[in-house]
């Protein structure tokens, strides 16, 4: 086995495998590591908006994504306290549909694709226990294989994209720049037999301090996640207790004015449901001498607004674009951490600070109610503040059109 490489990923799902898959693409020479072995799951939302379908299309795999026969799905249904939000989202260069696929799938679809590329060397169950460093750079990595066997590998960039919980990130200290503790716990399961009224959707409740999202995904399943405050130990301890019962009754309890009870009545929990009780939407410094992050160790956020996906995508590709326009990574280190820093802040800081809003126990006011309202009433609105997930519009077009109206009617 070759030892000595242009880039070394960590992590080997999403943002990895898309990583290893965009730097192939500009010729670099690339190593893959993952501690798993696919097909495997792993807590997490895992919804694509149509803005990030053309990615998965352009990146190769989409073909193969659909032919898992995961449903693709074109409208929100969002109900905030008594409003209701209720339409499609808005097309993104001429894509409509959207994809929330499991892990199962997905990760196992993204890496072999990866790892079929001329350029790249993937291995699984490699679990990375440090950095190498000289003189203060970093220039590879020491991993553990499934016999126990230690092995180092070598390279001018060792690519962090190993979750919120990243081992590359705690090794080069990277500096926490954000962080916006939440105010919930969350939980996640799957189920069967769960029915949507009218076209296939996905569904957001926030009601007074609990909040729920549902996706239609694989197998024939939906995935429902539910939120509610850290700072209510009954059901803190409930859900430790029996997640599954805790859940329904959670629904029954929170969501009694909403016809979710009488839904998930009559379906069934595939699995076990699993949780977090709290965690941090934070972002750190993505680059410095010799690493880098992408995905979740770059910037966790809320699962609320499903960016998730999209943002580990979109890191791995401006990744490479920014790498492949230096020609000596080492007089450029400095260059290149501003440049990568400065285009994901460009491009995500709006999604995150939304999500730093819907992860705070913070009421709606007066005020946000009536713009509820407006939105829920104009299907102009509606399609603004949905093109809010998907990138076909900023917040501050949103603002904009909410005052016009608003002015309008007085």
């Amino acid at each position: 086995m070759e030892n000595q490489y242009d880039v070394i990923i960590v992590g080997g799902r999403v943002a990895g495998a898309a990583a290893a898959y965009e730097l192939s693409q500009k010729g670099f020479k690339v190593l893959l590591l993952e501690r798993s072995q696919f097909p495997s799951d792993i807590l997490s939302t895992h919804n694509f908006f149509n803005n990030s379908l053309l990615m998965l299309k352009e990146i190769g795999v989409l073909g193969k994504l659909l032919a898992t026969g995961t449903p693709t799905y074109k409208r929100a249904f969002i109900q905030f306290d008594h409003e209701v939000i209720d339409g499609e989202f808005p097309e993104v260069e001429g894509e409509t549909n959207c994809l929330c696929i499991r892990r199962t799938f997905l990760d196992q679809i993204l890496f072999d694709h990866a790892a079929s590329q001329e350029n790249v060397t993937a291995l699984q169950r490699m679990r990375v226990k440090d950095i190498l460093e000289e003189e203060g750079v970093v220039t590879g990595v020491r991993a553990v294989d499934d016999n126990g066997e230690t092995h180092q590998f070598t390279a001018k960039l060792v690519i962090g994209a190993d979750g919120r919980n990243s081992t590359i990130r705690k090794k080069v200290n990277s500096e926490k720049w954000k962080s916006i503790p939440t105010d919930f716990a969350s939980y996640v399961g799957y189920v069967k037999d769960f029915t949507q009224n009218g076209e296939r959707c996905a569904e957001f409740y926030k009601m007074m301090d609990k909040l729920i999202i549902a996706f239609p995904t694989s197998d024939e399943q939906h995935v429902i996640g539910i939120m509610f405050p850290l700072e209510d130990k009954e059901w803190v301890e409930r859900f430790k207790s029996n997640p599954e019962e805790a859940f329904r009754s959670l629904v029954n309890v929170g969501f009694a004015n909403t016809d979710l009870r009488r839904r998930l009545e009559a379906a069934s929990f595939v699995g076990q449901v699993k949780g977090l009780l709290g965690y941090d939407n934070d972002w750190y410094n993505g680059m410095g001498k010799g690493w880098a992050l992408v995905g979740d160790a770059l910037s966790f956020k809320d699962p609320a607004v499903g960016q998730g996906m999209h943002d580990a995508l979109y890191g791995a590709r401006i990744m490479a674009e920014i790498l492949s326009h230096h020609a000596d990574w080492s007089k450029n280190w400095e260059q290149m951490a501003e440049q990568y820093n400065q285009k994901m802040i460009e491009k995500m800081m709006a999604r995150f600070e939304m999500a730093c809003q819907f992860t705070k126990n913070v009421p709606f006011t007066e005020e946000q109610h009536m713009v509820n309202h407006l939105i829920g009433m104009n299907p102009g609105l509606t399609q603004t503040f949905l093109g809010l997930y998907n990138y076909a519009n900023e917040p501050k077009e949103l603002e904009s059109k909410i005052q016009s109206l608003v002015e309008s009617l007085k």
